[in-house]
């Protein structure tokens, strides 16, 4: 029998993810976490100390993917993703098939430099103005952006860095980065090679092989008069889409030590939003000092509320662990777990991905953590259970649009372009190629732990 106030937590996490999903009138996903934080505290399951000890957990996470958000729009200010994007159109030489295998390596790039989100909300704007250049129809240009953006997702699992739910949940373990690539690194990118072949063998007949190799462009006036014939329309794309390449070279430089240093410098003890925040604040001042460019796009268009969301969630999270939820979670888990490595590696990883699928993904990954660190496992065994776990959150996640943010953003995208996509055919998809993927992910994770240790 649930306690009054077990009962109350309950529903409000459930009405949060319920208008998590919804969005009502497009409003951000902030505001009903915040609602429901507000709620969860006054209601008493969490209090003043509480508050305390999820700001100390949170915040460095929140920071350091706000930060590294901050460096790709400023890197995007000198043209390089547009620059980009219009090259893999030019570079596919009419081939569908190149087309799609640019586009994947585009969105794996952009999501181990800097993180999940940012690359879904650069990449996905960008990629439909390339694919429209080719005359694709709507319905055409799916399978380059629904495979685009599950890879984009799912790549936040090599790296520690690029997932805000990764950490959150590293910050509890106590896991370093380093430590997390060693062993997540190789199982991973065997899962989403595989994801990346099944989602090429999904689109096969979809995926058109001949693209209009010319893209569509429309000469300046001037070059039409005195029959002068215009340059090739892929080499005025080139010169219109311009990239200061000094600065780019320049940016790319401290992204690159910025990265490096997550791993390097945090040995050292030096906290990585320390480093982030560097990174950003070096770069935003270059830019003013070399180009006299100010803060407001950065202003604009960094999602400064992922801090107010990653707060709220947490602040929910742990009234229902207080009230008791996690353990459920332990009963769960507790006896596979113990048992053997692989038994714990399924089960949790299996168990995470149908609540990241039910709750969304960082609920999912925070209640999962939670239940494993107050199981009392031996270090090793928590380490590669916590790995399975993130595996569930971040590839497992992706059979439904609701298990991420990153997707709930694509899916807002493609609707604010006209470009009708349905929950049923993603779903139709992601329940195919999903699944096989997460059970490649898992199964060789353990077999990489095991000849690791």
């Amino acid at each position: 029998m649930l306690s009054t106030a077990a009962a109350l937590t309950l529903t409000v996490f459930i009405v949060t993810v319920l208008f998590l999903i919804w969005r009502p009138l497009g409003i951000n996903e902030s505001i009903p976490t915040a609602i429901g934080a507000l709620c969860i505290f006054l209601i008493g399951t969490v209090n003043i100390s509480d508050i305390h000890h999820i700001l100390q957990i949170v915040t460095g996470a929140s920071i350091t993917i706000i930060s590294t958000i901050v460096m790709s729009i400023v890197l995007e200010s000198v043209g390089f993703f547009r620059w980009a994007a219009f090259n893999i159109v030019t570079r596919s030489n009419g081939s569908g098939i190149l087309l799609y295998w640019y586009i994947i390596s585009l969105c794996f790039l952009m999501t181990l430099f800097f993180n999940n989100d940012g690359s879904i909300l650069i990449t996905t704007p960008i990629i439909i103005q390339a694919l429209s250049m080719l005359n694709l129809k709507p319905h055409q240009k799916i399978p380059f952006l629904l495979s685009g953006a599950l890879i984009a997702t799912a790549s936040s699992a090599p790296i520690g860095v690029s997932n805000l739910a990764n950490l959150i949940a590293l910050k509890i373990v106590g896991l370093d980065l380093n430590t997390y690539a060693q062993i997540m690194l190789p199982p991973s990118m065997l899962g989403l090679i595989t994801l990346s072949l099944l989602l090429f063998y999904y689109f096969r007949k979809d995926i058109p092989k001949n693209l209009n190799a010319v893209p569509r462009y429309v000469s300046p006036p001037h070059r039409q008069h005195n029959n002068i014939i215009s340059p090739h329309p892929l080499t005025q794309i080139n010169h219109v889409v311009a990239v200061d390449w000094s600065m780019f070279k320049v940016y790319m430089t401290i992204i690159v030590f910025v990265r490096g240093g997550f791993f390097v410098l945090s040995d050292l003890g030096i906290p990585i939003e320390w480093i982030a925040i560097f990174g950003a604040v070096l770069m935003i001042f270059i830019r003013w000092y070399q180009q006299g460019t100010g803060m407001k796009d950065v202003i604009i268009k960094t999602p400064w509320h992922i801090l107010i969301f990653a707060f709220s969630m947490y602040v929910i999270i742990y009234g229902l662990h207080n009230v008791g939820f996690t353990s459920i979670l332990i009963e769960i888990f507790k006896q596979p777990v113990f048992n053997d490595h692989y038994s714990a590696i399924l089960i949790v990883g299996l168990t995470l991905t149908v609540l990241s699928n039910i709750f969304n993904n960082l609920p999912a990954v925070m209640l999962g953590t939670l239940a494993l660190t107050e199981m009392s496992l031996d270090p090793f065994t928590l380490q590669i259970a916590y790995l399975a776990n993130i595996l569930g959150s971040d590839i497992g996640s992706l059979i439904m649009p609701m298990g991420t943010l990153a997707t709930l953003i694509w899916m807002y995208i493609l609707k604010k372009n006209n470009i009708p996509f349905t929950w049923k055919q993603y779903i139709s998809v992601t329940i195919v190629v999903i699944p096989i993927s997460l059970l490649i992910s898992l199964i060789s994770l353990y077999f990489w732990a095991e000849l690791l240790y």
